[in-house]
């Protein structure tokens, strides 16, 4: 029986989410097939959560645990780490040096897709449509008069750095761009002012399996916030996520053709879930998730099962990826 070691947690405002995931994950995974385990990875503490309670390091040495006397290592890792250091690549690193394989795509693909610039220059550079913006540093100076002419009102302020909308602040008049400037430095040390498009916001899964890419159905996202922010997509009743996306047949297949074209480019792995605007001239890409949530509320989860996938396949099918 495979040992799986499902790491969650991380340094991020995504923390409470990636553990309910990685939960997520035990329940589903096929206990005929796997022993799995829960690897709590904190800055000052990496921990095996036991069913009751119980926590045990982790030796960072060989990535193993001692449970009832007996040494545990892994042979593959689950990734359910949203944000850092699952989903920017630095634990990945780690995995790589010990030869474990992982669920989710490379230390490298991880490090470019989770900077939101680098992210958008490879997309555009792939061919996809992106949002004009401008990045500001840490400690240097901006002229918020004229980022503010040059990109329009609304705009996004966000750390280039982050996920699940932490940090963001949607722009909708003057003189509150220097207040959304300083949040978002909060939770990085650059932070990137984006152009707001107008349009519908669609999300699509692409997933690799055995060298055979699979596009999951598209999901329109409506949020009853302002825009989808951090509250929008974990709260009960604050967004309403629509499994197919009413969408004519042209714009379906452009949609799943870049999400499958960006894949390719971004050599990504496993999971990953594709992020758009859809205007009445274009599409725009907005990002990709490497490690998209997984609870029975997230969006690829509902994806998978308006295609008729189960958790227990989805999560199995991502295993079966890595190991022989």
């Amino acid at each position: 029986m495979k040992k799986i070691a499902i790491v969650c947690g991380g340094y991020s405002g995504e923390y409470e989410i990636s553990i309910s995931s990685a939960k997520v994950v035990k329940k589903n995974l096929d206990p005929k097939k796997y022993e799995s385990y829960i690897i709590v990875v904190l800055k000052d503490s990496w921990y095996h959560l036991a069913d009751n309670g119980q926590k045990t390091e982790v030796d960072k040495n060989d990535f193993s645990i001692m449970v009832d006397g007996k040494k545990v290592v892994f042979d593959a890792v689950f990734n359910a780490i949203h944000g850092v250091p699952g989903e920017d690549g630095q634990l990945l690193g780690y995995f790589d040096m010990l030869g474990i394989p992982y669920t989710s795509s490379s230390f490298t693909t991880c490090a470019l897709t989770f900077h939101k610039d680098f992210c958008k220059n490879i997309a555009m550079t792939a061919g996809a449509n992106v949002s004009p913006s401008i990045l500001i540093n840490k400690g240097e100076s901006y002229d918020a008069n004229k980022i503010i002419k040059t990109l329009g009102l609304p705009l996004f302020v966000k750390p280039t750095r982050n996920g699940s909308s932490v940090g963001v602040t949607k722009v909708n008049e003057a003189e509150n761009f220097d207040k959304a400037v300083e949040f978002a430095f909060k939770a990085g040390d650059q932070v990137m002012c984006e152009k707001f498009v107008k349009g519908r916001e669609l999300a699509c899964t692409v997933m690799e399996v055995k060298g055979r890419t699979m596009v999951f159905p598209i999901t329109e996202i409506v949020s009853k916030n302002d825009f989808f922010d951090y509250e929008a997509k974990y709260t009960a009743g604050k967004s309403d996520e629509i499994t197919p996306a009413e969408l004519d047949e042209i714009t379906e297949i452009e949609i799943k053709a870049t999400s499958a074209m960006l894949y390719s480019k971004f050599e990504c792995k496993g999971f990953a879930r594709f992020d758009y605007i859809l205007t009445p001239k274009q599409l725009v890409f907005i990002e990709v998730n490497i490690v998209p949530g997984m609870s029975e509320a997230s969006i690829m989860p509902k994806q998978a099962a308006c295609m008729g996938i189960t958790l227990d396949k989805l999560f199995g099918l991502a295993l079966e990826n890595i190991l022989d």
